[in-house]
């Protein structure tokens, strides 16, 4: 599973496209990562009553920063365990904070001593693969399920996308979801726009009880940390070495751990949603133009600017976005994310390991898609040995 010129080739897109189609492709590539964003997001704020001050602000602040430092469309997005936990089950205040800050400290540990990136050696090429095929399986069956709250919106918006895609200096994904809004007021299905006022508020500082910490640790961090070992760490430091080559050097395991951990341990005791980086987020950007590190900017800003300056009203601004658009988004990033160029060049011997981890990241969780995948590469690795073994012999 080698990967040669072609990074280089991909990288150097930055080059050729003209300062329009660039600018174009940074703001459209900022609005691409909505589909893994806003539904977690909005169901944080909505259903779980969390403060969207803090929420929004503490994902704008993450956005710039991971801009700024790795200098790629590198996502931020809620974790979603926790996020689903929150909303299903509930979680108080306090507990969200403690499993925050359990999560940035379990990260920033595994960054400092180095064993994430021992951990993220030992992955074999042919897991990785399995995981971003699972993963992006995941991310389809929760696009078409949001899809169908309006699938003909659904429907519409992915055929102007695909139209969009094609018009150059075009930010496809802002005109389409633009477009989605003002389609969906037509038919009077939208959600109504809220009377905005001037509202600047600060997040205001929330500290765990001993108690908050034993309930959050079982509940939505053992849940959390294979997914976001997975995910937001291996398969996202993969992801960005095949899609930008050398560029990606900063955006090592290592690298991604840290600036998850210390962003958690930072930020959770000001009202922020649990958060990491993600695969399925970097597909989405780089799918809809974002090459650079402005596109992440571009969107923690706005989030910065909606979370400080409208308070409790940014959530139902947010609100307004039909989901239908939002899975029409996620669609493409899933596919972009399963059917990777890892994927298609893998040799036959690792599909079914391939097939195995997908298989069971899809339908249980990366964790055991992980273990699973790591069993059947073993035993790969020993059918291998036992039909060369004659060879040898001979």
């Amino acid at each position: 599973m080698s990967h040669g010129s072609g990074d280089d080739r991909r990288a150097g897109t930055v080059a050729r496209r003209t300062r329009g189609e660039r600018v174009a492709g940074e703001v459209g590539g900022a609005f691409g990562d909505l589909g893994t964003l806003l539904p977690h997001t909005l169901g944080a704020i909505t259903v779980a009553g969390l403060a969207p001050v803090g929420v929004l602000a503490s994902f704008g602040v993450l956005y710039v920063a991971s801009g700024l430092y790795y200098r790629l469309p590198i996502p931020v997005q809620p974790m979603k365990a926790v996020s689903a936990v929150l909303i299903t089950s509930g979680l108080s205040a306090g507990e969200i904070v403690a499993a925050g800050l359990c999560l940035g400290l379990i990260l920033l540990v595994l960054a400092v001593t180095g064993a994430i990136g021992r951990f993220a050696r030992l992955v074999p090429p042919s897991v990785v693969t399995g995981l971003q095929l699972g993963l992006g399986i995941t991310l389809a069956l929760l696009s078409l399920e949001l899809m169908a709250e309006r699938p003909w919106l659904g429907a519409l918006t992915v055929g102007l996308l695909l139209l969009l895609a094609r018009v150059p200096r075009c930010p496809a994904t802002l005109v389409a979801l633009g477009a989605a809004i003002l389609l969906a007021h037509a038919f009077g299905v939208g959600t109504p726009w809220p009377a905005l006022a001037w509202a600047p508020a600060w997040p205001p500082l929330l500290l765990p009880d001993p108690g908050d910490f034993r309930h959050a640790i079982g509940g939505a961090v053992l849940p959390q940390l294979p997914l976001t070992l997975t995910n937001a760490v291996i398969v996202t430091a993969a992801l960005a070495h095949d899609f930008y080559g050398a560029r990606a050097v900063r955006a090592t395991p290592r690298n991604l751990a840290f600036s998850s951990g210390l962003a958690n341990l930072a930020l959770a005791p000001f009202g922020a949603l649990p958060m990491c980086h993600g695969a399925g987020g970097l597909a989405a950007q780089h799918r809809f133009g974002a090459r650079t590190g402005a596109a992440p900017v571009i969107l923690g800003v706005l989030l910065l600017g909606l979370g400080l300056v409208l308070a409790d009203q940014a959530g139902a601004v947010l609100a307004v976005i039909p989901l239908a658009a939002v899975g029409a988004l996620l669609l493409f990033s899933a596919a972009d994310l399963a059917f990777s160029r890892r994927l298609f060049d893998a040799r036959p011997s690792c599909w079914p390991v391939i097939g195995i981890t997908a298989a069971l990241t899809a339908w249980a969780d990366p964790f055991w898609g992980l273990l699973g995948g790591c069993l059947a590469e073993i035993a790969r690795g020993r059918v291998l040995a036992l039909r060369q073994a004659p060879r040898r012999s001979d």
